[in-house]
């Protein structure tokens, strides 16, 4: 059994029916989008429970081996070989997160994942291999790992999961071409990406927070 992550968790009603689990960027940790929160302005009918995951402390490979939070090593930059162990000991973390979830009485079309930059990565692997239906994944300044992998391992449950996927057209650590590429990938197996670009860096800015908060409304959104 895998064991449960620490999370930080924000509730913004009583007994919450959906789940957005949010994971961090490298050398991060879960308060990272903590404050993101209130900035959504979402509608007061919508019971969401935040959670917020810190990526275990492993030695990261282009920061010179130095231990921080990381979801997987990154052995270069801009792509190359990929920590496959690393990233599927993560997509067994956060499945354990959607369990929890599901015994605490929220079904799995009410839970989204959330990722930026390696936790976007993260969000993406999981969500599109994940057995049972999601509601959607969010992807933030993000791309597609271990894609070769993903036509001969994708659920057919989530094959028409909804996708967001936003990136900083100045970004210079995942350049805007390869969060592109990820795109285009994600199209050519049908899945139906809503893509947005911003005038930032690698980082969020308010356009795209609201742009999010549309997204998980319409994700999310009670039925009538």
């Amino acid at each position: 059994m895998t064991p449960l992550l620490e999370a930080i968790e924000i509730e913004t009603a009583a007994a919450p029916d959906a789940a957005v689990i949010w994971l961090h960027g490298l050398g991060a940790d879960g308060h990272d989008f903590e404050a993101v929160v209130p900035e959504l302005r979402l509608p007061p009918g919508l019971r969401l429970r935040f959670i917020f995951p810190h990526a275990p402390v492993r030695p990261v490979t282009i920061n010179m081996g130095m231990p921080m939070r990381a979801w997987y090593d990154i052995l270069q930059m801009g792509g190359g070989r990929e920590d496959d162990t690393g990233i599927r000991t993560s997509q067994a973390q956060v499945q354990a997160l959607v369990e929890r979830e599901k015994a605490r009485g929220v079904a799995p079309r009410r839970i989204v994942l959330a990722g930026f930059s390696q936790g976007g990565a993260i969000a993406l692997h999981t969500g599109l291999r994940h057995p049972e239906r999601l509601a959607g994944i969010l992807a933030l300044s993000t791309y597609l790992p271990l894609a070769g992998t993903l036509a001969g391992e994708r659920s057919g449950g989530n094959a028409d999961l909804p996708v967001f996927m936003a990136h900083g057209t100045q970004d210079p650590m995942i350049g805007i071409a390869r969060a592109r590429e990820s795109r285009a990938a994600l199209q050519a197996l049908g899945y139906a990406v809503e893509w947005k670009e911003y005038a930032m860096g690698h980082s969020v800015c308010g356009e795209e927070i609201a742009d999010i908060a549309a997204c998980l409304v319409r994700l999310l959104a009670p039925s009538p």
